[in-house]
């Protein structure tokens, strides 16, 4: 009968070994000992997937679109990401979402990724879409269609600069509140109204809501600055306004001197002298590659547009660049003067020589 009692024994001490070391486990596991378990198993294999898990799926950092859609689960979520060829192996990237009590909160949203982001880093960017967005940078003094390059410059864009011509160049439906609003001619482009500045977009944009974007921006602008009252207090639509302002954009090299250029053309305007202006003679030339070519002085008068002031009286048609703040604000508060001509300093520091008659502007010629 001992041999029993020691069997009961040894059994009681099991019992209570195995009850402290169940004890032990609840106490280090925070009351959930099956999930510290799985979470020791995905530390385990995470430890033997080091490389996989810290080093980059390439070196290629071009941004690529990565959409998550509403309901992926971490699986699925991390399959796209080798399809996209962003990550190396789903298996890791489950793991680590899970490890790091992440795979409830990857959120949906276009995102930007690319190749050469660990999967610490990619994962932690698909927990925050808000960290989306497109850069794009509007330069002053660009006509549409290096807007539309720089569209087809950028890879994040979900559409082509095409595209984006096709909704903003002449013949193209405006919004009737703005056009109604800027005195915007039936058929004429958006040219001149696609503010300059630098943008932070949403991914889903589009080649129309980026329009809008670019021409909202420009009526707050002008609204803010007063531009657009003081135009009305001169008899001046906003699409004249932005129309002798991109002429100015397209001479003035300095900007403290937009006003005084502005005011020369003003000057013109009002007796009825052709404005003369060469930036009206480059916009009808240009060509991909070459938007702003130099001009002779054949073509002055050998350029048949009604954009070349050297034939057509006042104003062009519209404006040829997009201007920015500043040389709309030049247009509707010129300098006062009594100069009629001006061009370039002969020292090349972008300045002007003016003048009140023709033979004073000979006399300032550099040859």
């Amino acid at each position: 009968m001992r041999i029993p009692k020691l069997l009961f024994a040894a059994a009681a001490a099991l019992f209570i070994l195995a009850l402290i070391l169940l004890l032990g486990l609840l106490l280090v596991s925070g009351g959930d000992p099956i999930g510290f378990v799985q979470t020791q198993l995905i530390r385990l294999r995470l430890a033997g997937r080091e490389a996989v898990l810290n080093t980059p799926r390439g070196s290629d950092n071009t941004p690529l679109r990565f959409v998550v859609e509403p309901g992926d689960s971490p699986r699925t979520i991390a399959a796209n990401l080798v399809v996209a060829g962003l990550i190396a192996d789903a298996e890791v990237f489950v793991d680590y979402v899970r490890l790091q009590g992440w795979d409830t909160q990857l959120e949906a949203g276009t995102y930007f990724l690319n190749a050469a982001q660990t999967i610490p880093q990619i994962a932690q960017s698909l927990t925050d879409s808000r960290g989306s967005f497109i850069p794009f940078r509007i330069i002053e003094g660009w006509r549409l269609e290096e807007i539309a390059e720089a569209v087809d410059a950028n890879p994040l864009f979900g559409f082509s600069g095409a595209e984006f011509l096709a909704v903003t160049a002449a013949g193209t439906q405006p919004d009737e509140s703005f056009a109604a609003r800027v005195g915007l001619p039936a058929g004429a482009s958006h040219e001149g109204f696609l503010f300059p500045n630098t943008y932070s977009l949403p991914p889903e944009i589009t080649a129309h809501g980026l329009r809008d974007v670019l021409t909202d921006e420009f009526l707050a602008q002008v609204s803010t600055a007063g531009v657009e009252s003081a135009a009305q207090e001169q008899g001046w639509s906003l699409h004249q306004v932005a129309t002798l302002a991109s002429i100015v954009q397209r001479e003035a090299v300095r900007i403290d001197e937009a006003p005084l250029i502005a005011g020369v053309y003003r000057n013109r305007l009002d007796i009825g002298m052709k404005l003369d202006a060469d930036p009206t003679v480059q916009y009808p030339l240009g060509q991909p590659g070459d938007w702003w070519t130099q001009i002779t002085r054949a073509d002055y008068t050998g350029v048949i547009s009604p954009y070349n002031t050297y034939l057509s009286p006042g104003l062009p048609p519209g404006p040829i660049a997009n201007p920015g703040l500043a040389m709309l604000q030049a247009v509707v508060a010129p300098e006062a003067s009594e100069f009629f001509y001006f061009q370039a300093n002969c020292d090349g520091s972008g300045y002007h020589r003016f003048a009140r008659t023709f033979d004073e502007h000979l006399a300032n010629s550099c040859s």
